[in-house]
């Protein structure tokens, strides 16, 4: 695996802290998002089906900063939404870098070579570009053409410059292992430093439905890429072995949401990065106020076939940390391919799934316009305040 040992040591010793104080729930990676707007449609994301006020909407320097001193995590991944077309993300960046956090930007890569220069190559500072497969996977991943050029075009401009590069990759049921492994090889060939990879998830309302994978369906066809990259060592991820492990159908994890606490333009999401049933208005409310029991494989039909990192890298992490034999013997001999999988999650008292997110999208959207008239009546007051007291 391919984790700075910098981040590990940082990550480990925070953990240890953590456990040390007892605490039964507590963030590893800020997922922050300080925008929905993009330059990309893609048909798998549902995170830029919003009215045009929601999506010119952004968190403020001083939003972001404060997330992160809210928080506590000691990585934060900035996605979105197209981040870099954020005018303050390189001032946020270089924040956090001072602050000693494992700082990734998640991009589409359009916009990197016009950016670029903003940012300096630091080792708690990394690109994760987001790349779907070979140039016809990743074009007809993201809905347009000669964007999987542009992202390897950045990935080298990057590399020239020094900077610690990785990519993301999402498969779909439709992935062909043979493939994906081919592009694995092609993309390692760039001289990265790891790979992310993760399942594609339901998002409620993202345009293409048909091709989200089930859990059987994921655990077949990482089975099929590891098989054919000796085990994964062949690769150098950029995630703990346990979780690609998990992937495999080798472990049997519940998620653990609060592990990767989600900050948007609307407030601290609940659940999750992937689940917007609600907002707090702080960290702590999310953490002390969500009902966490009612989320998660076996617990609520939305969560029934999820595996992606957000909700279960936490989970590995917390697993290496108490059984670091089971990471050391994969990382050594590989992720078994073959044999009976591991034990799923029962899915019979599973809860009903709850069509929200139309109605908390219109709820904030009230809300954003009752704050906006508020703004402007205060500043009419003040204007005509001028006006009386000039006379």
């Amino acid at each position: 695996m391919s984790i700075p040992f910098r981040q590990a040591a940082t990550v480990g010793s925070y953990i240890l802290k953590q456990h040390l104080l007892r605490k039964k729930r507590y963030p590893l990676v800020l997922m922050l998002e300080p925008l929905f707007r993009c330059n990309l449609a893609c048909a798998g994301c549902g995170k830029i089906d919003y009215p045009d006020e929601i999506l010119d909407k952004r968190l403020s320097y001083e939003d972001c900063i404060g997330a992160a001193e809210e928080c506590g995590a000691p990585v934060v991944v900035i996605a979105g939404g197209e981040p870099l077309i954020h005018k303050e993300l390189p001032q946020v960046v270089a924040e956090l870098v001072r602050r000693r956090k494992t700082t990734i930007v998640c991009t589409n890569a359009i916009l990197m070579e016009k950016k670029i220069d903003a940012y300096k190559p630091d080792p708690y500072f990394t690109w994760s570009i987001h790349l779907d497969g070979d140039k016809e996977m990743h074009d007809a991943s993201v809905c347009r053409a000669g964007i999987y050029d542009k992202a390897v075009s950045a990935i080298r401009l990057a590399k020239e410059k020094g900077f610690r590069v990785t990519i993301n990759a999402t498969f779909f049921n439709n992935a062909d292992p043979a493939r994906i492994a081919a592009f694995f090889d092609e993309a390692m060939a760039l001289g990265l430093d790891g790979l992310t990879v993760s399942p594609g998830y339901a998002y409620e309302r993202a345009p293409d439905q048909q091709h989200f994978l089930n859990r059987t369906k994921t655990k077949e066809i990482f089975r099929e890429v590891f098989r054919r990259g000796d085990g994964g060592k062949r690769w150098s991820f950029n995630q703990s072995s346990l979780f690609l492990d998990f992937l495999a159908g080798n472990q049997t994890y519940h998620c653990t949401p609060w592990g990767n606490p989600t900050r948007t333009v609307f407030g601290w999401q609940k659940p999750c990065y992937l689940l917007g049933e609600g907002y707090a208005k702080t960290f702590k409310e999310l953490m002390e106020d969500t009902k966490w029991d009612d989320y998660g494989t076996g617990n609520y039909e939305k969560c029934a076939d999820c595996m992606v990192h957000s909700g279960f890298e936490a989970s590995a992490v917390e697993d290496t940390f108490r059984r670091p034999w089971k990471a050391a013997k994969v990382a050594m001999f590989g992720i078994r391919t073959d044999g009976p999988m591991a034990p799923d999650i029962s899915l019979e008292n599973q809860r009903k799934a709850e069509f929200v997110f139309s109605q908390n999208v219109q709820l904030k959207l009230s809300e954003m316009r009752a704050q906006k008239e508020a703004q402007a009546a205060l500043k009419a007051e003040a204007r005509a305040k001028e006006t009386a007291d000039a006379a």
